[in-house]
């Protein structure tokens, strides 16, 4: 039998035989139908990444058993031995013998003990976590899309935002892995009128972590304002002009099937070496898809990054009204737990006034604290922006209004952040 096989066998079977059977005031925050769902729709034949995937799932949970039952010396090593694991001919016995162990782990398990220790997630980690050689960029293209499965569709504004934006959970069975900040190509379903040929793709920045909503490493969640035209002789939305794809993905229920293509795109990534770099991050509408998991893996899971991160993170958020405020319970909820590490600014463009007494837009927001971000960029902070690409002039407008202010050459400035790589823009 193949060495690195043996090795695996052997610590699952020794996970299994540690892992506790019974423990009193311990909580699994996990839905134990969507991890049968899970395993049932776990396939044979995978590649070996996934296999290296499942190496490290293993590890992690040999890790986290033993050690809860007092041997740490053993599971290092334990998590040392599976990490070699590399050949396809062991799916197989890694889903057959250790099922439920991995799938324990990859879930990302918040195992409350009565200490409050709880299992990391890193089931999904570069090594060292940090290093960007294998983001995975277009493993599923135009021709060859990948067919998702719509967990949830899920309306997140109240009713006088201006606008429908949905919170769609996608599963990927673990197949279609993907990096925070990067974003998936949607295809949506029928023909175009005006050729009979299949609807261009659609870019969605993805909105939830690479562990998921679920924290399994099996979904994606996208963050979809419906596209809708007002006519103004109907006095309502025309039915006839309307976004094809946004429609089509706010209409999903349970089930339906998504075509993906990608990941797609590199320039909103974390740069995640020094763990001390501020990140300021600046939104309109569903531009904040990014930033939800930039925030969960800094402040609200238990991820490598969380772990190290001692920098600040700054979100300016602008929409037109309290009703269509995003994801704001995580936020508060970022704030709690990270302190002084996060901050948050919203720009309310229906209820704010600026300095001059007009509309509270993302710019004028963003210029209340133009010295502090300055000097934050000056130190080396990273700066991002996404949303509409009509908010790009009235802060590059106002930004050159501040550089000047302070005598700097606007241009030069910009092009210093674009070379040392600060500077990260994603609009439509």
């Amino acid at each position: 039998m193949n060495l690195r096989l043996v090795c695996l066998t052997s610590v699952i079977a020794s996970a299994s035989a540690f892992a506790p059977q019974h423990t009193s005031n311990t909580a699994f925050k996990v839905d134990e139908s969507s991890l049968a769902l899970n395993m049932a729709k776990s396939e044979i034949s995978k590649t070996k990444r996934v296999i290296k995937t499942l190496g490290k799932v293993a590890g992690a949970v040999g890790t986290f058993a033993l050690v809860t039952a007092g041997a740490p010396p053993a599971a290092l090593a334990a998590k040392k031995a599976v990490e070699v694991v590399e050949t396809v001919d062991a799916t197989k016995k890694i889903i057959g013998i250790g099922a439920g162990v991995v799938v324990g782990a990859a879930v990302g398990v918040k195992f409350l003990s009565g200490g409050g220790e709880e299992a990391k997630q890193d089931f999904l980690e570069a090594s060292p976590y940090w290093d960007q050689s294998s983001v995975p960029t277009n493993t599923f293209k135009n021709k060859a899309p990948f067919a998702g499965k719509v967990v949830s569709t899920k309306r997140i504004v109240g009713p006088k935002a201006t606008g429908e934006t949905c919170h769609i959970v996608i599963n990927h069975d673990g197949d279609f892995p993907y990096w925070e900040g990067q974003s998936w190509g949607v295809i949506p379903p029928g023909k175009r009128e005006k050729d009979g040929k299949n609807h261009a793709v659609r870019l969605y920045s993805i909105a939830s972590t690479r562990y998921g909503d679920d924290l399994t490493g099996n979904t994606g969640s996208l963050c979809v304002r419906r596209a809708t035209y007002w006519c103004p002789e109907l006095k309502a939305d025309d039915p006839a002009k309307q976004g094809i794809c946004s429609n089509f993905l706010c209409d999903t229920t349970p089930g339906s099937e998504v075509k993906m293509t990608g990941p797609a795109g590199k320039v909103m990534l974390l740069p995640e070496e020094d763990p001390s770099t501020d990140y300021i991050m600046v939104a309109t509408g569903t531009g904040i898809a990014p930033y939800r998991g930039f925030i969960r893996r800094l402040f609200l899971e238990e991820t490598p990054a969380a772990s190290a991160y001692k920098g600040q993170a700054w979100l300016f958020l602008g929409v037109a009204n309290s009703d269509a405020l995003l994801y704001d319970d995580e936020w508060q909820e970022a704030k709690a737990k990270g302190g002084d590490k996060f901050r948050l600014d919203y720009a309310l463009s229906r209820e704010q006034t600026n300095k001059s007494g007009g509309k509270m837009y993302i710019q004028d927001k963003v210029e209340e604290y133009s010295d502090e971000i300055f000097n934050k960029l000056e130190s080396g902070a990273h700066i991002y922006f996404c949303g509409l690409k009509g908010m790009m002039p009235g802060i590059q407008s106002m930004l050159k209004t501040v550089a000047e202010a302070k005598g700097l050459d606007y241009d030069v400035w910009l092009k210093g952040l674009k070379s040392k790589k600060q500077w990260h823009v994603e609009v439509y």
